[in-house]
């Protein structure tokens, strides 16, 4: 009988029990201290009155406790809620509230947030659990959960179509809603990472720096190296130089990261002096990664591929692979051997080949719909098939285009315009490091284009406005053009690099001061 992800581990323990699971600093865990210490939090969690069905927040770094939190609630049937650690306290109360935590873990650094999260509205914790520090009182320490459980193994009742995570997502329109992920849906996330062409093996090692908060920390590499008995060296938090370090030392064989982190590896000047010899594939992921970027890995032999998921998809939709990155670049490949997807109009019905549409898919991965929310729910699916909101075109051979999110696409003059193609044409720019394109508002047109640059300083001289509005209609139609620029030290992102547009639009539409203007 499948148990669900926790017995992943105890199968694993069995199977390879010497082997290391787990590096973070200098810790080092191998399956059978994993397949113990889970098994003792776990039994803890049962000796708190933690049942199946029962919600465990953590408010924590990437880090052992992270996962062993997470793998002892899949061994008790609980459903682990990963909260995103830099949010303010109001917005992790809000968190805690809408799924009904009942215990509630959190690192000593994060405390002031997580105590500011239990005083708001709606929150029931019965039992909070305090990681790397004393406890407070009223509190449980991590270490004493840890060693107050007992090591024998568990009997209990957890089905692969049971909820494992809520997963809350980035909420950069609104409040987050949570995503209900199942046991089954990581499992069959594992299969479609092992399908695509580069795989997994259990002598595979990773830094696991992107946060595991987001699915993409945990779903891309993470959850499935420990499928198949892999090894993950886990950073707190991201360093560019710390990184790389990591990745030489550990002699990482596959990598992923947001595009935002390896674009600032790309950045480090000494980046050929750290031995990448390892690396046989390397990908990015939750928001397009720029040619430039690709690019640099690429002369330095590292295989890289771009892949495309969601929260909603446990998270891996589809994947170009290395051999066509560059002869199909601005694609995200082909849909993942498990997942079926569709490019529709507005009425649900099937558009043409190169026509776009909105982007819906299906398949075991996809999550079983938003936590008490059944109104969301009922948006997101329709027939079976889940409404992506990521307006794409699909060619005659399989491979999708996205062409841009329906909210953030831009109509200007009657004149559908997709900020995800002109970024990249920015991108190519030699004085670009980083840009971003929304829509802000226009009397004569409706919408104008409206472009936020970061300059690359390694090129010596920031690019004006003049020049890159001209860069941009040497290589596209007039209309979709910059008719704004806007030079900045750095773009707005959220933890997992997922840029936000709602405050670039927020700063830069409709203001005047400090605008470079065509």
């Amino acid at each position: 009988m499948d148990r669900g992800i926790g017995q992943w581990v105890t199968k694993r323990a069995f199977l390879n029990g010497p082997r290391t699971a787990f590096v973070c600093g200098d810790i080092s865990v191998t399956y059978a201290d994993l397949e113990r210490r889970t098994t003792q939090v776990a039994s803890s969690l049962l000796g708190l009155g933690v049942r199946k069905g029962d919600r465990v927040a953590v408010l924590l770094v990437n880090s052992v406790e992270f996962m062993e939190v997470l793998l002892a609630c899949a061994k008790i049937g609980a459903i682990t809620v990963p909260i995103n650690v830099r949010l303010a306290g109001p917005e992790v109360g809000y968190i805690l509230a809408d799924a009904g935590a009942d215990v509630f873990v959190f690192h000593e650094p994060l405390a002031a947030a997580a105590v500011a999260a239990l005083a708001e509205p709606g929150v029931r914790v019965r039992h909070t659990v305090r990681a790397g520090g004393a406890a407070a009182d009223g509190e449980l320490a991590y270490t004493a959960l840890l060693a107050g459980g007992a090591p024998e193994p568990l009997d209990t009742d957890v089905d692969g179509r049971d909820p494992a995570f809520i997963m809350y997502t980035s909420g950069t329109t609104g409040r987050p809603k949570g995503a209900v992920l199942t046991h089954d849906n990581l499992l069959w996330n594992a299969i479609n990472v092992l399908g695509t062409d580069q795989g997994l093996r259990g002598s595979d090692v990773t830094v696991a720096v992107a946060p595991m908060f987001h699915i993409g920390g945990l779903g891309v590499h993470t959850l499935p190296l420990l499928y198949v008995g892999g090894t993950s060296v886990i950073l707190p938090s991201f360093d560019p130089v710390g990184t790389l370090k990591a990745m030489a030392e550990s002699r990482a064989t596959v990598q992923f990261m947001v595009p935002a982190m390896w674009s600032a590896l790309t950045q480090v000047p000494d980046f050929d002096s750290y031995d990448l010899s390892a690396l046989q594939f390397a990908m990015g992921g939750g928001s397009p990664v720029p040619l430039t970027v690709i690019d640099f890995m690429q002369q330095r032999g590292v295989p890289f591929a771009e892949g495309f998921g969601m929260t909603e998809t446990a998270p891996l939709v589809s994947v170009l692979d290395a051999a066509s990155i560059t002869t199909r670049a601005g694609s995200i490949g082909r849909v993942a051997v498990h997942v079926e997807a569709r490019i529709v109009d507005a009425d649900d019905r099937d558009v043409p080949v190169e026509t776009v549409g909105e982007l819906l898919v299906r398949g075991p991965n996809v999550f079983v719909g938003y936590w008490m929310n059944p109104s969301a729910t009922a948006e997101a699916f329709r027939a079976g098939w889940f409404h992506t909101g990521d307006l794409g075109r699909m060619d005659s051979e399989g491979y999708i285009t996205l062409v841009d999110r329906k909210k953030d696409m831009i109509i200007s003059g009657g004149e559908n315009v997709y900020p995800i193609e002109v970024e990249q044409v920015l991108f190519r720019h030699p004085g670009v490091l980083d840009a971003a394109v929304v829509g802000g508002p226009d009397q004569k047109w409706g919408e104008r284009v409206v472009a936020v640059v970061v300059a690359d300083p390694a090129a010596g001289q920031e690019p004006g406005a003049d020049e890159l509005i001209t860069w941009c209609r040497e290589r596209l139609a007039h209309f979709k053009c910059p008719r704004e620029v806007h030079l900045v030290q750095e773009l707005p992102r959220n933890a997992t690099g997922k840029l936000l547009k709602t405050e670039l639009r927020k700063q830069f539409t409709g203001v005047e001061g400090g605008v470079i203007l065509r």
